[in-house]
């Protein structure tokens, strides 16, 4: 089985970690799915602040973000829920602060599409 990697734009609403001068605006997101190292969940990587810095990064169910998509889902250090019709937040908890991040539901509908591909599985409805 292949990986599936995606990367996305999304927007930082909030981070405890991004400077008082950051504006907000859309950055580089990585998806990432390995069937052969974990086939039930996903990972979302996140660019680091400065340019030395390490993105962070999230791995958790891949049915939490499916399920998120159509409804609020998650508990503790990740929850998605849809935000309107085109659009899905995903909130990351860490020591460090939360960042909540707003994405086009299209990119993570594609992405798990992707994802059920390359793990030879049947889309869920």
């Amino acid at each position: 089985m292949s990986v599936v990697e995606q990367y996305a734009r999304a927007h930082i609403l909030t981070d405890a970690d991004l400077p008082d001068e950051d504006d907000g605006g859309a950055i580089p997101v990585v998806l990432r799915y390995d069937p052969d190292h974990d086939p039930r969940s996903v990972c979302v990587a996140l660019p680091g602040r400065g340019p030395s810095s390490v993105p962070r990064e999230w791995t958790f169910s891949r049915d939490l973000l499916e399920q998120g998509l159509r409804a609020p889902a998650g508990s503790g250090e990740v929850r998605v829920w849809p935000c309107g019709r085109v659009q899905a937040v995903v909130e990351f908890h860490s020591p460090q602060g939360c960042s909540v991040v707003q994405f086009e539901t299209k990119a993570l509908i594609r992405f798990l599409r992707r994802t059920y591909a390359a793990a030879a599985e049947p889309v869920p409805h």
